[in-house]
């Protein structure tokens, strides 16, 4: 489990079909906070989380097949949490 960011969005004109009617968002991890050197990362939103959030990032694809209904080895990261 990571705490990130959410930066952005992702807008697609074709997913996999597990994918569809999902939320793809942008995270960033905030160990360094504005540091380049911390890595992006895209991840399906299971909580309805916004640019700005701050968010706990499941990478355990059971944690993330429970949040979000998808049960597959596609979907590495999830958003499970956001935090106030």
């Amino acid at each position: 489990m990571r705490v990130c960011k959410v930066i952005g969005h992702v807008v697609t004109t074709a997913k996999h079909p597990i994918l569809a009617g999902r939320t793809i968002l942008v995270v960033s991890g905030l160990e360094g906070r504005n540091d380049p050197t911390v890595p992006m990362q895209l991840a399906i939103d299971g909580v309805g989380a916004g640019i700005g959030s701050q968010v706990m990032v499941s990478e355990s694809g059971i944690a993330g097949g429970q949040v979000t209904g998808v049960k597959a080895p596609a979907v590495r990261s999830v958003i499970v949490g956001i935090i106030d």
